[in-house]
């Protein structure tokens, strides 16, 4: 068996095709045994990847963008969440956007990832960033459940089952993200171009799996309730809710894909946000690498 190390950003929903191709033995049947480590900072799961700790993550995919701007190699070769999973979840005092005025809402880093969509979806509403709220780092998804809870925070994103989860327990949803902006590449699969090319045989191996795992994901509903449950700790009902929501939405792309008109949205949005240099002329295609998709895919008709 031919070792891999794969990071992901802790025990969310997102991470469901790489948990099934695990659970369900794609891996094994490529002869890869993969570790799959859980990191509750976005940014470290993106340092892994750099530093050669992991060999591939499921990252933010604007950091594959910045990766860029700083002259890295990193490349997005997959699709993860293509389209928002998203609540935007807040104390149940706060019943509008105009409410959040003044208010503190909880993203996963200032640097990218939530904070650029925050700062859109509120835009919308009228307000501006930083006059007329507060963003804090606190992390990813289950991190900012806890610091809602905790009062710490008055809002914050929420994927699901979470989102249903923090509304039953008297929260409220301001707004359903992917209704305001269709598409959206929030994170995706990530390779050092360097690592894979130098190992063109093991990244046809593993990009099999993954596009299995997508497949297996559509056509399982009691089995991803099975894997959902052991993983994240969720009942079968909530289980049950996120995965309706993920397959009537196509939130995780049916052959594991990345998405060119969700990944240009999210250039769009973070360059305007961000004013980085040149962004907003680039296009998404610049930072996709396909050719291993695609041999695998070729390699599974």
């Amino acid at each position: 068996m031919d070792r891999l190390n794969f990071a992901c950003v802790s025990r969310n929903y997102f991470n469901m095709p790489i948990w099934i191709a695990e659970d369900a033995g794609l891996f094994a049947d490529e002869g890869l045994a993969v570790t799959i480590e859980h990191i509750e900072g976005v940014d470290e799961v993106t340092d892994r990847l750099r530093q050669g700790r992991a060999q591939l993550v499921y990252g933010i995919s604007e950091h594959v963008v910045l990766d860029h701007e700083a002259g890295g190699a990193q490349q997005m070769i997959g699709g993860n969440v293509n389209r928002l999973p998203f609540s935007l979840i807040s104390q149940s005092a706060i019943r509008t956007m105009a409410d959040l005025r003044g208010k503190t809402i909880g993203v996963s880093s200032i640097e990218a990832g939530s904070s650029s969509l925050i700062i859109e979806l509120l835009k919308q509403a009228g307000l501006s960033y930083p006059g007329d709220y507060r963003m804090e780092a606190v992390g990813p998804i289950l991190a900012r459940w806890d610091r809602l809870q905790s009062g710490a925070i008055d809002a914050g994103l929420q994927g699901a089952p979470l989102n249903y989860i923090a509304m039953d327990q008297g929260y409220h949803s301001l707004c359903e993200p992917r209704h305001i902006i269709p598409d959206f590449q929030f994170t995706s699969l990530h390779v050092n171009q360097d690592w894979a090319d130098a190992h063109h045989d093991l990244m046809i191996r593993f990009m099999r799996a993954f596009i299995r795992a997508h497949h297996w994901f559509t056509a399982h509903r009691e089995g991803c309730r099975q894997i959902a449950m052991a993983r994240t700790g969720i009942s079968a009902h909530y289980a049950d809710r996120a995965w309706d929501d993920y397959v009537a939405d196509g939130i995780f792309p049916a052959d594991g894909n990345v998405s060119t008109e969700a990944l240009q949205s999210l250039i769009n949005i973070s360059g305007l946000i961000r004013a980085i240099p040149n962004r907003i002329k680039t296009s998404a295609e610049d930072y996709i690498n396909r050719r291993y998709w695609q041999d695998a895919l070729s390699s599974l008709d």
